[in-house]
């Protein structure tokens, strides 16, 4: 009996979908660790419910005047409750724009106590805050499947930094942590990234992978400034985020209004479409984005119970308590080395010391608990057997709804009409003219192609081979474009073959994309209707 009673424990849990496992998990085997040891005092509120199954989030920051509001406006295509634009500091409030089937808005002290919002551990923040947080509702198709923060402007100064009366940059620090992106807008043509901006930069340290950088109001300077803006922005943000690894950045005009200077719309459009692409992956992604920041939790709660059991464990059981905890603070680089090298923990994964240092300050350590390896053996039991199976299903259930992306709004405009991304340049050039567009150049390819002395109107691969390496493009291109052009797979080039492998050869040459089978209307007139396929 004792064997099968053993047996059944070991039996893993089952899950009916990865937000309901992940919710379980939290509860019954990283809780109770992190309620042990102090971790929501420390680091992070805990978990609830509606953290496991709101919709992905995405966190605007940025200074005043960069169009946070104004690429809010310019995704949904309308206007929200609460809005307000302009070139001073406007937005002085958290905007969260969620989905409602009603127009309204929610101010923040009601939207901390709904338990369906993600938002009720921010009462934490007090009175302050709650008077400058909100929700605005909207029937809008793109807050469907997602939701967006709107920030207040950052601003530069001490004053104003005092003035706010709330911790802005811990506000934000606990936004980050549940988000799926954080965009940080920076304005083209006022680059200077306030000392407010770059507390708030540092404060995101640990969420460098959620984090995209938009450099907006791009169309209002030249190509030349904006190649030193960039550069500039590159330069500042390596300076603050420190990491290796460079952020992504997008440039653009992300607002519905003529653009002042048009020489970059190429470029401009292409990563409008990048970024849309981004935030559209959002929806199919979060649930591996939840399970990936419960590990960092787990990881981060594992590192505090080690702490907190070996400060409690140098305490002395009746006089100077006091002494030794001002002893142990000063010391706690010192235990941090000890922990790292005796549970072979990554210097990564531990808190930042200064700041822990100030947090132990207020705490009474003789409070503290000692190890309990039960609840520690948990969170390592989650982490290398749950977690593993919630990886699993988690690839099932996005393979069962692949098409789940962001819709509505500016979604809609780039996808489809002759505006779409890419439509009638390179290889799509000519896609809706009657006349083979191929023909127009012809002539030009006639003249080279009788000089390789076809025998029955055919060159053989040899010759059109020496030609084709003129263009100086690899033989791995060459090939697939012989592929595109041998229509009638012969292993020859007739005359219109032969210009149509010179007709892509130009569109290598121009930097565009070689499709990857034959567009109709690349089809040579007299193979229309014969095409041979592999």
């Amino acid at each position: 009996f004792k064997s099968w009673k053993k047996n059944l424990k070991k039996d893993p849990e089952l899950f009916q979908n990865v937000s309901e496992g992940l919710r379980r998990l939290y509860r019954t085997k990283l809780f109770p660790l992190e309620d042990t040891y102090r971790f929501h005092d420390f680091h992070s509120p805990a978990l609830e419910d509606a953290d496991f199954d709101n919709k992905p989030m995405v966190l605007l920051v940025g200074q005043y005047s960069t169009g946070k509001t104004t690429f809010i406006r310019h995704l949904m295509e309308q206007d929200f409750p609460g809005m307000r634009i302009g070139p001073e500091p406007t937005t002085d409030s958290f905007i969260a724009v969620m989905y409602g089937e009603q127009d309204g808005v929610i101010p923040g002290n009601a939207l901390v106590v709904d338990p369906k919002k993600p938002f009720r551990k921010l009462n934490a923040f007090g009175n302050a805050f709650l008077n400058r947080f909100m929700c605005a509702q909207m029937p809008n198709p793109v807050l469907e499947s997602i939701s967006i923060i709107d920030t207040p402007g950052i601003l530069s100064g001490e004053k104003q930094r005092i003035s706010r009366g709330y911790d802005f940059a811990a506000v934000l620090e606990w936004f980050a942590e549940r988000v799926d992106r954080i965009i940080l807008l920076f304005d083209a043509h006022k680059l200077d990234i306030s000392d407010e901006f770059s507390e708030v930069i540092r404060a995101l340290k640990n969420h460098e992978d959620k984090m995209r950088v938009v450099l907006n109001k791009a169309d209002q300077i030249s190509t030349q400034q904006l190649m030193r803006v960039y550069g500039a922005l590159m330069w500042s943000l390596g300076k603050i985020i420190n990491t290796p690894e460079v952020v992504r950045v997008y440039i653009g005009s992300f607002w519905a209004q003529p653009l002042l200077v048009p020489d970059n719309r190429k470029l401009f459009e292409a990563e409008e479409q990048d970024l849309f692409l981004d935030i559209q992956s959002l929806p199919r992604n979060a649930a591996l984005r939840k399970l990936n920041d419960l590990i960092k939790r787990a990881r981060l709660a594992k590192v505090q119970a080690y702490i907190i059991s070996s400060l409690k464990k140098e305490m002395p059981s009746m006089f100077g308590k006091d002494t030794k905890k001002k002893e142990l603070i000063a010391n706690l680089g010192e235990i941090y080395h000890k922990i790292e090298k005796e549970h072979q923990i990554s210097p990564g994964d531990f808190p930042n010391l200064a700041k822990m240092q100030e947090q132990l300050n207020g705490q009474d350590f003789s409070k503290f608990a000692v190890l309990k390896p039960k609840l520690l053996e948990a969170v390592e039991d989650m982490l290398a057997n749950d977690i593993a199976r919630l990886m699993a299903m988690v690839r099932q259930e996005e393979a069962a709804m692949p098409s789940q992306s962001v819709k509505g709004g500016a979604f809609e405009g780039t996808m489809t009409g002759p505006f779409g991304h890419g439509y009638g340049e390179g290889a799509s050039e000519g896609i809706d003219e009657l006349e083979w567009v191929v023909g127009r150049d012809k002539p030009t390819y006639d003249e080279i192609f009788y000089t390789l002395s076809p025998i029955n109107g055919k060159v053989s691969g040899g010759a059109a081979k020496k030609e084709m390496l003129k263009s100086k493009l690899p033989n791995t291109v060459l090939g697939k474009i012989w592929k595109l052009a041998d229509v009638d797979k012969d292993g020859l080039l007739d005359d219109e073959e032969f210009a149509l492998a010179n007709h892509l050869i130009k569109v290598k040459l121009e930097g565009h994309e070689l499709p990857p089978t034959l567009p109709e209307h690349l089809v040579p007139p007299s193979k229309r209707g014969t095409v041979v396929q592999d």
